[in-house]
């Protein structure tokens, strides 16, 4: 189901703009270019709500964030609960970009990221819409490429067919997992675990969280064909 279209939203939006970055004539490098330090800079793709971006800047004061969202009245609530919240940061290290996955490499250069979260992604369960899963080995491709060595991305679902999918394709890249659960809340390495509003939803009903972290350690090699960034990614129905 779609987000009904928020009430004033261009008017909510313009009251938060400080929070919003528009897209660069050229790449992100680095932290520079929107919070003026060297920090490592982290990225969560697709956040919804804002609650996990919202709580990792406040959390990791270490590390600046991005949080990606396509749809402007999402971004609208995520953007005001950030304003909301403001005085909880000790620092001011989040911003939000209004874009999609597939404009990713238009926003940040090659290695200028340390993290990259993806959380509760939409799981295109019809086998015709694979390519359109932000864990589709395309999609991936970019963000190792944005990763910097060492960097790491972040991946939590309720859902086990995209979760199975996702570690297929990794496989199909020579890419294996340093950490992989099926029950995260039930794994040590939860402490510090920042929930999303889908996670907390999805875990009142009982369902685990399944979720992975992969380091980058090798640069990928160029796929025959054409290498262009994927460009199937319609909004989301959420």
């Amino acid at each position: 189901m779609r987000m009904r279209k928020k009430k004033n939203g261009a008017r909510r939006l313009d009251a938060v703009r400080h929070l919003l970055c528009e897209r660069p004539d050229t790449p992100i490098m680095d932290s520079r270019t929107h919070f003026g330090n060297d920090k490592p800079l982290s990225l969560e793709i697709g956040c919804g709500k804002g609650g996990f971006a919202c709580g990792m800047a406040r959390q990791h004061p270490e590390y600046n964030f991005y949080a990606l969202e396509r749809v402007h009245d999402v971004m609208v609530l995520a953007a005001e609960r950030a304003e909301r919240e403001s005085a909880e940061r000790r620092e001011d290290n989040l911003r939000f970009l209004l874009a999609g996955a597939s404009d990713l490499s238009s926003y940040f250069a090659d290695g200028s990221l340390s993290r990259i979260y993806l959380n509760f992604s939409d799981p295109w369960p019809k086998k015709g819409h694979a390519k359109r899963r932000l864990t589709h080995r395309d999609f991936l491709r970019t963000y190792l490429r944005l990763l910097k060595m060492g960097g790491e991305l972040r991946f939590k679902t309720d859902n086990v067919g995209l979760f199975d999918f996702t570690l297929e394709e990794l496989s199909a890249l020579g890419l294996t997992p340093y950490f992989v659960t099926r029950d995260l809340h039930a794994a040590p390495e939860c402490e510090g675990n920042v929930m999303t509003e889908y996670e907390k939803n999805f875990s009142e009903k009982g369902f685990p969280i399944c979720s992975l972290w992969l380091k980058k350690t090798f640069e990928l090699p160029a796929p025959s064909g054409d290498d262009t960034a994927p460009s199937a990614e319609p909004a989301p129905e959420k």
